[in-house]
């Protein structure tokens, strides 16, 4: 098994070096992209099985959403819904024979981590405009300035670190007992690195949201109150 810190080159598109991990999340890409299309493109007002569980599972993640932030879920669900999605079949992929898990990578965690700082930056202003947002890192004074930007900068690296340590070391556990006892034996580790996947996706996506919704909080709290009209 290749250490999680070399990435090698299958191939090149130009400069660009094509490794399997990237190989790997275009196709775990086209299958989400692929399945989304296609379990949504005759949704009806009467719901099907089919459909009725997908509004299930749009619900929870819509309840999870407003039980960790408290913020209305529709401007979010989208990304973090994704998030999770893409993390969990990632995870999960290391039980398909001769696949590798993206999420064992260094480039795949380390993207992930700032697509989070990213959309923070992006939630951030939206919610609470320019000014609030930068407002927000002198909460709550001038003087936690750089303690601020620090924080959200090695929040979202710890992210990172977490994803990266618990996904390698599950795929560098069962691929070393499988060689070791065969092929049965290790069912009951796969089996718990399918919870572990599962807790991984589900930890880094809350986490997401929590950020995202405190810097808003934050921003928010940073702006002046708006002049209120006086009665004629």
């Amino acid at each position: 098994m290749d250490s999680p810190l070399d990435s090698i080159a299958l191939f090149h598109l130009g400069p660009v070096p094509i490794t399997q991990a990237i190989l790997t999340t275009w196709a775990i890409m086209a299958v989400l992209v692929a399945g989304s299309y296609l379990l949504t493109r005759h949704l009806a007002l009467i719901p099907s099985k089919r459909q009725a569980a997908l509004e299930l599972i749009v619900t929870t993640l819509d309840t999870q959403i407003k039980q960790t932030t408290g913020a209305t879920p529709a401007p979010y669900r989208s990304f973090i819904g994704t998030l999770f999605m893409f993390i969990l079949v990632s995870n999960w992929s290391s039980l398909i024979p001769g696949v590798e898990p993206p999420t064992a990578k260094l480039e795949t965690d380390a993207a992930l981590a700032v697509l989070v700082f990213l959309s923070v930056i992006w939630f951030g202003v939206r919610g609470a405009g320019v000014g609030g947002y930068l407002k927000s890192f002198a909460a709550p004074n001038v003087a936690m300035i750089p303690l601020n930007v620090l924080e959200s900068i090695t929040r979202v690296f710890s992210m990172f670190v977490r994803l990266f340590g618990n996904v390698m070391s599950g795929v560098f556990v069962v691929g070393i007992v499988a060689s070791l006892a065969g092929l049965l034996v290790p069912i009951p580790l796969m089996a718990l690195d399918l919870l572990t996947g599962l807790v991984q996706a589900y930890i880094f996506a809350v986490l997401a949201m929590v950020f995202i919704s405190a810097t808003i909080k934050d921003g928010q709290s940073a702006k002046p109150p708006s002049p209120q009209k006086k009665d004629s």
